[in-house]
């Protein structure tokens, strides 16, 4: 099944500019090769408060996202540190 791939609007404007490039090409690289094929294979499930969604791990880095249908919707990309904490204000 092929997923179509859709990013929170704050993906882009305040979580990757604060990345560094290579690690930028590393999170790009496991979204393109682990995710997008088989979502539910790599990306472990959340608990709790973030139940439902899943998160794929690239180092120290981790990316926050939901399945829905074919549909992947990527909500955070941050530093494992913080990225539970801020996830919360982007959730529907």
């Amino acid at each position: 099944m092929p997923y179509r791939l859709h990013y929170h609007p704050d993906v882009k404007k305040k979580d990757l500019p604060g990345i560094p490039a290579n690690i930028k090409e590393r999170i790009r690289k496991a979204i393109e090769e682990r995710l997008l094929p088989d979502p539910g294979k790599y990306g472990e499930p959340l608990r709790r408060g973030l139940h439902g969604y899943r998160k794929l791990r690239v180092g120290d880095y981790r990316v926050i996202y939901k399945i829905r249908d074919e549909n992947i919707l990527i909500l955070k990309i941050g530093h494992r540190k913080e990225v539970y904490r801020q996830v919360d204000v982007r959730i529907e």
